[in-house]
């Protein structure tokens, strides 16, 4: 069996606000809406991945903590941090925790949307231990 991830579901207590913040600060494409009201949405990342923001029927005030169980963050690889940083900070992206290492190597730096969901920009440079693994895992399966 093959799977391939299509999207993330996102419940929001503002579905309109949420997707104009995605869309506006982070880039992403609106793909569809369902016209009604609350409307719910799909947003398209670059890379094909989707979010899927509809109404929320309750919220908790712990959303941001990373170590709440559940899904925690979505991880938003970049280039350099540094200029992902400039740039969010222009759009009005608060930061206030500092750069990180990241798991497999490279960096990350939290952030958080207009609803408070925990996001990170990933800066992973050529040579990490994750890209090393992946090219690793690419040169075996390859057929002969």
């Amino acid at each position: 069996m093959n799977f391939a991830f299509e999207h993330i579901g996102l419940a929001a207590r503002d579905t309109l606000a949420l997707k104009d913040w995605y869309v506006e600060v982070l880039g992403f494409r609106e793909v569809f809406t369902d016209g009604k009201s609350p409307p719910a949405f799909l947003l398209e990342i670059a890379g094909g991945l989707m979010i899927e923001i509809y109404q929320g029927d309750t919220s908790v005030d712990a959303t941001g903590n990373n170590k709440l169980a559940g899904w925690r963050h979505l991880a938003v690889r970049v280039v350099s941090l540094e200029s992902a940083r400039a740039e969010l900070a222009r759009r009005g992206v608060i930061f206030d925790e500092p750069i990180k290492p990241a798991g497999g190597g490279g960096r990350v730096l939290f952030f958080r949307d207009a609803e408070g969901n925990l996001l990170h920009l990933v800066e992973r440079p050529g040579g990490s231990l994750l890209d090393q693994q992946r090219l690793e895992r690419s040169v075996r399966s390859a057929p002969a």
